[in-house]
């Protein structure tokens, strides 16, 4: 089975393809999540970075957005999105400063934090504005963030310096693993917890406990936590069918690929790396995964080849036969693409552009 007859004629491969409907299943389905766990959805646009997907997710209920740089906040505000959370220790200095006081003026803006330092920063970068901090906590992917413990540290520092401290957030990344989704969820729903008594006992008010990946969200505790923020959820990748926390079914994006070279069981297709990303954790089956081959494996993968093996009792692919590959990380898939293209029922009726590609600054 290829894909040929699913996507039109007319559209030279390869590109990445959204399935809308297996979309708004997706869209669905998290927000009936956090609403059984009675949290807030705040998604990540840093998976899709389109505005036009972030009005479907505010449609079915999201409180608001979560961004990763001030490129991407500047360009969600300026298509009307009034309410967006930096999860990210910036450190607004220099010609950032002003940029970060523009989107202040657009929108309400909560701004990450692990350090006195960058409070301080932050304070005299957004003085006179209504501008948030949230202290990032650590839980146990050990990037950013401190310790729970000096959760109170960071927040008086900030308070001191001028900011209103609203709460702590953390991403428990090493949910990012086979198995390992429970165990992160508990050390999330720990360490916030912890830091939140922390500030109270410093005086300070906790009006935002915030954290949720999404392998992690499903199953995030609605008492210790106020928000998740998952994003990946929106598309799922092949990352997200392997740990278990979507079926191939509910990967509503991927990258369609002709058959270049080779025949049978080993081919070659014209998505390589600078389509699908170059992701690919110690754990995973290969360079991403073609959903309509499942035992289909992408053994090698360069910037413009991905070289794929068939299993013996598998079918086989010829030159010309256009397929669909799930990428591993769609996060750094979509971030090389200018546009999706939206098939309904297979059919496309749509181009969404990549608004914030490479708003990484």
């Amino acid at each position: 089975m290829t894909a040929t007859g699913l996507i039109g004629d007319g559209l030279d491969t390869p590109f990445l393809a959204v399935d809308v409907d297996a979309l708004d299943r997706n869209l669905t389905r998290m927000a009936g999540v956090a609403q059984t766990r009675g949290l807030a959805l705040r998604p990540h646009v840093k998976t899709h970075k389109c505005p036009e997907i972030a009005r479907r997710q505010v449609g079915h209920g999201a409180a608001g957005l979560t961004v990763a740089t001030v490129g991407e906040a500047e360009i969600f505000a300026a298509s009307g999105f009034a309410d967006l959370f930096i999860a990210y220790p910036i450190w607004a200095a220099g010609a950032r400063a002003a940029r970060l006081r523009a989107v202040a003026e657009q929108a309400s803006l909560r701004v990450g934090v692990d350090s006195a330092e960058a409070a301080q920063v932050l304070a005299r970068a957004v003085a006179g504005t209504d501008v948030e901090a949230v202290v990032e906590i650590d839980s146990g992917h050990h990037r950013s963030g401190v310790q729970p413990g000096r959760a109170a540290e960071v927040a008086t520092a900030a308070a001191r310096a001028g900011l209103r401290v609203s709460g702590v957030f953390t991403f428990p990344g090493h949910s990012y693993g086979p198995g390992r989704r429970e165990q992160a969820a508990a050390d999330e729903a720990a360490a916030l917890a912890g830091a939140a008594a922390t500030l109270r006992k410093a005086g300070l008010d906790v009006e935002v406990v915030s954290g949720g990946s999404t392998p992690s969200a499903a199953i995030a505790d609605g008492v210790a936590l106020t928000e998740i923020r998952p994003g990946v959820y929106v598309f799922n990748d092949a990352q997200q069918a392997e740990l278990g926390s979507c079926s191939w079914s509910d990967i509503a994006l991927t990258a369609v690929s002709t058959v270049v070279s080779g025949a049978g069981r080993r081919v070659v297709l014209d998505a390589g790396s600078k389509v699908l990303g170059a992701d690919q954790p110690a754990w995973a089956t290969g360079g991403g995964r073609l959903p309509d081959h499942p035992g289909a494996r992408i053994v090698a993968l360069s910037e413009h080849h991905a070289t794929v093996v068939l299993p013996e009792d598998g079918g086989v692919l010829q030159r010309g036969d256009v397929v669909r590959v799930a990428p591993n990380h769609v996060c750094s898939a979509v971030n090389l693409a200018d546009e999706l293209v939206v098939l309904a029922q297979g059919i496309p009726v749509d181009r969404w552009p990549v608004a914030a590609r490479n708003a990484n600054t």
